[in-house]
């Protein structure tokens, strides 16, 4: 009772939050999607921050380090590389979209290649990607507050109250709702997990070296990466492969456009990788359940975490990290909301349907489709099975396959076309959803290949035809003769 009790506080301080964050602000399209552009340094970081301690955080990455073994140390690589990245390239896209005004992803891409098609198209993708991205989310918060209630609270009901709460503030308060409970998330979590990620190795092996020589005796080889499988080639081209989309997530890439000025991705970009290193102890609470909790499969290894702390705590604790872990599914949960509902009217609706409606037509319309998404994710988590890193790396194949059109867009002599563009995100994505639809693996679809690529992670693949079709199209398309046509007329 004491668990659920804590878990109840936490979520609806979360809602009281998320509504008083609208305070003082007048909830335009602007104000509600990005903030007025008025977020310093901190807001900044955690909303990037958050795009590492989501329900993922607690549950996918311990239960892979249960499950996989080393290769879960692809989480850590490929969000440092990211934001190395992101010192060079976040800085140009805020300028672009402070001086034209931008609001949403698609919105950037319609503006730098001058084709509303093509914003539609992004927006789309977006979407498709953002759903399984927020079942994650939700699938990760049924099970979390399922298991910290001690099935007080069944999982489905768990999903449909995050989904209410998470939906109320939203609509309020949009993206200053998320904001301010990152604050709390993130302290909780911080806190948390450093003390889970120390205490239980020593409380059940007496240290971190002793754990992984227990688990090295117990199960060799399953401290190394497998020969195939997850492999050291899986590990490389999935890294790079998410390095590449981190920043593509509509979510991720509209928090963007809330800060104050260029200068905070720079300062950020220096620090976000150490905070990085918190996901470590995440690994080391999978790694101490190998043992102690063994003979979970399938799913199930995502419960590693709370089986092992169920054993081992007092019911006021699990109800503190019950709390955590519900923060953990409502703050990104909030972001993709916003995105998807964003995406959906300035971008679908106004892109496709009505160009000329208002902002003040898209801003309403972006607050009604908010539980229309959150309705559709909840009924996609109560019928998936996918584990959530599954989940997770299909949304991150779709969100790359945007990656080469952004990257071109910033030279300054851009080469690529708007066709170019279209026709490699459209082959992008279609090569990701037969390969996701028909669970293809490279190894499957080129036998011929040597052993050592028969692993790379089959995103990778889509964005290789990406690219190809991408300079192709653009190279066909070049607009040069008409201009010189045009100039001979004149």
């Amino acid at each position: 009772m004491s668990a659920l009790v804590i878990i109840a506080a936490i979520t609806l301080f979360a809602l009281y939050l998320g509504m008083r964050a609208r305070r003082g602000h007048d909830m335009s399209l602007e104000q509600w999607t990005v903030g007025g552009r008025s977020f310093g340094t901190a807001f900044v970081f955690l909303l990037m921050a958050g795009e590492i301690y989501t329900t993922f955080t607690f549950l996918g990455g311990s239960g892979f380090a249960y499950g996989k073994g080393a290769p879960v140390y692809y989480i850590l690589a490929y969000g440092t590389l990211a934001y190395i990245l992101s010192y060079w390239m976040l800085p140009p896209i805020w300028r672009y979209a402070k001086q034209h005004h931008l609001v949403s992803q698609p919105h950037f891409f319609a503006r730098k290649y001058d084709s509303p098609a093509l914003g539609t198209l992004v927006a789309l993708v977006g979407v498709a990607a953002l759903i399984p991205y927020l079942v994650l989310q939700l699938k990760g918060l049924g099970i979390i507050v399922a298991t910290a209630s001690y099935g007080a609270i069944s999982s489905t009901a768990a999903v449909w109250i995050g989904a209410a709460v998470v939906t109320s503030y939203v609509i309020v308060s949009g993206v200053r709702g998320s904001a301010w409970n990152s604050v709390v998330k993130d302290l909780l979590i911080l806190a948390i997990v450093l003390f889970l990620g120390i205490y239980l190795p020593l409380h059940y092996y007496g240290g971190l070296g002793n754990m992984f020589h227990a688990i090295d005796a117990a199960r060799p080889g399953f401290l190394t990466f497998p020969a195939k499988g997850s492999s050291v080639t899986w590990f490389q081209s999935t890294v790079l492969l998410t390095a590449l989309g981190f920043f593509m997530w509509p979510h991720t890439f509209g928090s963007v456009y809330t800060a104050r000025d260029a200068r905070i991705f720079r300062r950020n970009a220096m620090v976000l990788p150490l905070y990085q290193l918190i996901l470590l102890f995440v690994f080391f609470v999978g790694f101490a359940a190998t043992l102690k909790v063994p003979g979970l499969k399938g799913g199930d290894i995502d419960l590693s975490l709370f089986r092992l702390s169920l054993q081992t705590f007092d019911p006021w604790f699990i109800g503190v990290i019950g709390a955590a872990g519900v923060l953990t599914a409502l703050v990104p949960g909030s972001m993709i909301l916003t995105a998807a509902s964003t995406l959906l009217a300035n971008d679908v609706y106004r892109g496709i349907v009505n160009r000329d409606a208002s902002d003040a037509t898209v801003a309403s319309l972006a607050r009604i489709l908010v539980p229309v998404v959150a309705l559709a994710a909840v009924g996609f988590t109560l019928h998936g099975g996918e584990t959530i890193v599954a989940l997770l790396l299909m949304g991150y194949s779709f969100v790359t396959q945007l990656f080469p059109a952004v990257i071109c867009s910033l030279a300054p002599r851009n080469r690529a076309t708007k066709q170019g563009a279209f026709c490699g995100i459209l082959a992008g994505v279609t090569v990701v959803a037969v390969t996701t639809t028909m669970h293809l693996s490279v190894a499957q679809l080129m036998p011929f290949l040597p052993d050592a690529l028969k692993d790379v992670n089959v995103g990778f693949l889509a964005l290789a035809v990406n690219v190809i079709v991408f300079a192709a199209v653009s190279a066909m398309t070049q607009p040069r003769s008409a201009e010189r046509a045009s100039a001979a007329v004149q």
